[in-house]
């Protein structure tokens, strides 16, 4: 068992937008015979790529999975894939996909290096400790600097990069790779690069060839005592297994992050790309034991990656298929999961009946009957069954760490065209909320109005888009609304009596509650802390009272937004023997709370996103006037190349319609990317506005 864990690999392709990432997914389908026709992005062709939205966009939307096989020294390999999106608004999509990932090759633009989207996903990655190989792509483009796009990965991302391959020529003349381990150079042999061979490396580039591996074999003796005595004492007698399996030891353990080059789209690099895949990134059993919560008795409990360990499995997307109905993505961490059997949902408290299992590809499926630990598949027929649950065997339950999401930073109301199709729209919206956890579904209680909560234009613009054309709803979606929110600046403190007498059996709870900001800026949410002593209220309504306080927060004491994050203390109380129950102690702490903050000194919040512009020389200026009109705050401009790069942030509500008055201002030839960064509190000019105008928001466009 052990043998054919280690020969899996359960991988996601990372970049920025357009870096080549599932281009490069491509052509690795392909040398691996899974395809036989090679699909372009820039055609709509990809089969990655598959719903129509990203064929015509010529963008990732959703993570899709699939499986290749590869053989290496004789050895055939499992590799398991997924490819994520590179656009900011479907971030959502990298963070599940790596809180299940073993490894990941990040793709970089050898022309643009680290972009604001890569350092993104390379700090998700980050967070949940997944080894990398770096592939530095596009080395045919003119403009292609690599070694540039090394000090990137080492300045911007703080990584340590360890150079496996240098390139052989650059932009229009690049003809082949160095490889620094057989220190040999690779040339590819036709043009869908299927052959290639083996030479000398040629004399124009051996010193710097040369100098290279000594900066490899340096990195690999600092890190390793034997290594560093053979270095020192006969260069000759180190081997390329010695180097390769201490090359792997070090990626695994996140010091290193070998670095690899080619051209995706003119077939150069991937074959070498696949084997250190295979070398380097780590298997399930090189993996650390997994950690999970008995929901029983709230104790820790750790899993092995082992077939005849208890069944642990994490669900990390729900997608919708037109064929098969709901889809579970799930990897299995421990155990083996099979049709017909009952496991256990930590979430729900529940059991599920596993009806079918399938292996992906893309979007299209086969069937299987187990999947077995360190695999990664889909199940269908289930009732209950969200992003982020654990399935476990039934006798040994376990909840496994959760998926975090980041806070929607943008709204737009949505109504069905007729009366006839709102439950229908309903029913969708739910759906979309269950394969999409960024979403968030929400009825406005003034207006009575839907509103969908999302990460940014083009996300809802998607998603509208689906649910006209795939879910065929005819909806009138509003304009686009920024999600505010609220805060408060000082400690309040207040005493709540909450008093009903109907006749019968009363309502009695009496609180005081003291409510300051939250000390950690990066929580969101409700910290709460009993502080009360001597059973003055009784436990059994504590969680109540933090459930009101809760659903109080809902509402900001400004203009109606929620409350970002807030510490609470219940300091004092009191209860009537008869009169008091959990309903009571709920309702008191609401009120309490919506007093409090209207005495507190509160302010309203706003996204403020991160921003980096790429614009001509000759247009720098008037880029710079415009980001100032928005209240852009400058951090840096750098100089790429014969462009300017402008770095900074700029208030969300501010770029609206951006991209076109950028492409005015340019002619077409800058470009922007933007990102959430934080919550920051409006100027006080602007707060007064947005309170004067919130009750009549126009969010319809007639």
């Amino acid at each position: 068992m052990i043998e054919i864990l280690k020969h899996i690999r359960n991988i996601g392709i990372m970049a920025h937008i357009d870096a080549g990432k599932t281009t490069t997914t491509e052509r690795i389908l392909y040398y691996a015979g899974i395809i036989h026709k090679m699909g372009e992005v820039h055609e709509g062709s990809a089969t990655m790529d598959w719903m129509r939205q990203e064929q015509e966009r010529g963008i990732t939307i959703t993570s899709a999975a699939t499986t290749v096989y590869w053989s290496l020294n004789d050895q055939k390999y499992q590799i398991n894939i997924i490819d994520t999106p590179g656009h900011v608004d479907f971030t959502v999509e990298v963070e599940r996909s790596l809180r299940v990932l073993d490894g990941a090759i990040a793709v970089f633009c050898g022309v643009s290096g680290v972009e604001p989207q890569s350092e993104t996903v390379w700090r998700q990655a980050d967070k949940y400790n997944v080894p990398r190989i770096a592939f530095i792509n596009k080395l045919d483009r003119v403009g292609a600097d690599f070694y540039k796009a090394i000090s990137e990965i080492e300045e911007k991302l703080g990584a340590n990069p360890i150079v496996l391959q240098i390139p052989i020529g650059i932009e229009e003349d690049f003809k082949g790779v160095v490889d620094l381990v057989k220190f040999k150079a690779i040339y590819w042999d036709d043009e869908e690069g299927v052959h290639f061979h083996y030479e000398d490396i040629p004399a124009e580039i051996l010193e710097e060839a040369k100098e290279w591996r000594e900066n490899m074999l340096e990195k690999l003796a600092e890190s390793d005592e034997q290594f560093m005595e053979k270095y020192f004492e006969n260069q000759d007698s180190i081997t390329e297994q010695e180097i390769i399996e201490l090359i792997r030891k070090n990626t695994i353990d996140l010091t290193f992050v070998p670095v690899l080059c080619g051209t995706a789209l003119k077939d150069k690099g991937i074959q070498p790309l696949i084997d250190a895949v295979i070398n380097f990134l780590p298997s399930p059993i090189d993996r650390s034991l997994v950690k999970g919560i008995n929901p029983h008795n709230e104790k820790e409990e750790y899993r092995k990656p082992e077939y005849s360990e208890p069944l642990s499995s994490l669900v990390f997307k729900i997608a919708n298929n037109p064929y098969v109905g709901n889809l579970a993505y799930v990897r299995i961490y421990s155990g083996v999961l099979k049709t017909g059997v009952q496991v256990f949902n930590s979430r729900t408290q529940k059991k599920e009946r596993i009806n079918k299992l399938f292996r992906m590809h893309a979007n299209k499926q086969t069937e299987l009957t187990e999947l077995p630990a360190g695999e990664i598949g889909a199940i269908v027929g289930f009732k209950d069954i969200k992003t982020g649950d654990t399935l476990a065997d039934t006798s040994h339950p376990i909840t496994l760490e959760n998926i975090t999401y980041p806070l929607p930073v943008i709204s737009v109301a949505i109504e069905a065209k007729t009366q006839a199709d709102t439950d229908k729209l309903i029913s969708v919206l739910k759906k979309l909320e269950d394969e999409d956890p960024s979403l968030l579904v929400e009825i406005n209680e003034e207006t009575g109005q839907t509103i969908m909560n999302g990460m940014g234009e083009l996300h809802l613009e998607i998603l509208i888009d689906r649910i006209m054309n795939e879910f065929k709803v005819p909806c009138r979606p509003g304009k686009p609304q920024v999600s505010y929110r609220e805060a408060i600046k000082t400690v309040v403190e207040h005493h709540e009596l909450f008093k009903q007498q109907t006749g019968g059996k009363g309502k009695y709870a009496e609180l005081k509650i003291r409510v300051s900001p939250c000390e950690d800026k990066n929580f969101v949410g409700l910290k709460f802390e009993n502080l009360s002593k001597g059973g003055v209220i009784p436990k059994e309504f504590i969680p109540a009272i933090e459930k009101g306080l809760k659903g109080a927060m809902n509402n900001g004491p400004l203009a109606g937004f929620k409350v970002f994050n807030l510490k609470v203390e219940l300091l004092d109380g009191a209860y009537h023997s008869v009169d008091s129950d959990a309903l009571s102690f709920e309702i008191a702490a609401s009120h309490a709370l919506r007093n409090a903050l209207k005495k507190a000194e509160a302010v309203i919040l706003e996204p403020i996103m991160k921003m980096e512009i790429t614009t001509p020389e000759e247009n720098f200026g008037d880029v710079m006037t415009d980001i100032n009109k928005r209240r852009g705050q400058i951090q840096k401009t750098d100089i790429r190349g014969n462009l300017r790069v402008i770095e900074g942030f700029v208030p969300l509500s501010e770029t609206f319609g951006y991209i076109t008055d950028l492409r005015t201002l340019s002619s077409g030839r800058a470009n922007s990317n933007l990102e959430f960064s934080h919550f920051e509190a409006v100027p006080a000019e602007i707060q007064q506005k947005i309170i004067d105008t919130i009750t009549g928001r126009i969010y319809f466009i007639n």
